[in-house]
């Protein structure tokens, strides 16, 4: 399809802000489906992935080279899972991408229909908004990883975030705050665990995506966008996270959320 330039800029934005910040991308793209019609070409939604994937790499490259040296050395010598702070990190990535996987694929098909009931977008919504409000009365941590199971558990938040409405980074961030994960230490580890699973949808997605891509320069420049919006989202949400007021975003969830359920029962 035809992609106009300002439009490709303006998903670009789009993409950079909710796909870190704990307002749900999905639930924005399934309300912007149910205003106005249609549904987002495949092509254009996997390369834009792919501008907030190569900022998460970008923003946090220091910790993911450390994890994947270590983790690669790890499977040889399992002992550095334990003993080095990359390998650490590596084990509990690996630890929490099996219940997300198993999540994510049992939710698949059910969450394709779930995107145009605005009443279950709004309830995910509102979870979402109880999630980060929570973080205002979580234990302030100091550990840098979470225990073997609170890294499966913190991947079952994760999967559970296929729902649309429901935040990735909203349910990730609490879980692990409330796990006595130190806030940026919190922040690292959930967008750590995100790429495998990012990265996993757009091989997935992208193999039927691109044989109808069109538009190639506009969708660059939207990819462009997403990345350097992406990169500000990012350093934004973890000024904000550190600084202990990731709830402030119920301000914005609440009314949305209420807004979307009473929509849903509204509809004939």
């Amino acid at each position: 399809m035809h992609l106009p330039v300002a439009l490709a800029i303006l998903l670009g934005v789009v993409q950079g802000i909710t796909e870190f910040l704990p307002i749900s991308s999905d639930g924005h793209l399934a309300l912007a489906q149910l205003l106005f019609g249609g549904e987002a070409d495949l092509a254009t939604t996997v390369v834009l992935h792919l501008g907030t994937f190569a900022a998460t790499l970008l923003v946090l490259r220091k910790r993911v080279a450390a994890a994947v040296r270590e983790g690669v050395r790890g499977l040889l010598q399992p002992s550095l899972m334990r003993e080095t702070p990359g390998g650490r990190d590596a084990f509990v990535v690996i630890l929490a991408s099996i219940p997300t996987a198993l999540v994510a694929l049992t939710l698949k098909k059910p969450v394709e229909e779930w995107s145009s009931s605005p009443t279950i977008v709004g309830v995910c919504l509102l979870l979402s908004a109880v999630a980060v409000g929570s973080t205002h009365v979580a234990p302030r941590g100091q550990e840098l990883v979470p225990s073997p199971l609170g890294a499966v558990l913190v991947g079952f938040a994760q999967g559970a975030a296929v729902l649309p409405g429901l935040s990735r980074s909203a349910m990730t961030i609490a879980s692990l705050l409330w796990l006595g994960v130190r806030a940026d230490r919190a922040f690292e580890l959930s967008f750590l665990m995100s790429l495998p699973a990012v990265f996993g949808a757009i091989v997935l997605e992208g193999r039927h995506g691109f044989d109808s891509a069109g538009g190639g320069g506009a969708l660059l420049l939207g990819t462009l966008v997403s990345f350097g919006v992406g990169i500000l989202a990012l350093l934004a949400l973890r000024r904000v996270l550190v600084g202990g007021k990731l709830a402030y975003f119920t301000v914005y969830l609440v009314p949305l959320a209420v807004a979307t359920v009473a929509w849903g029962y509204a509809r004939p």
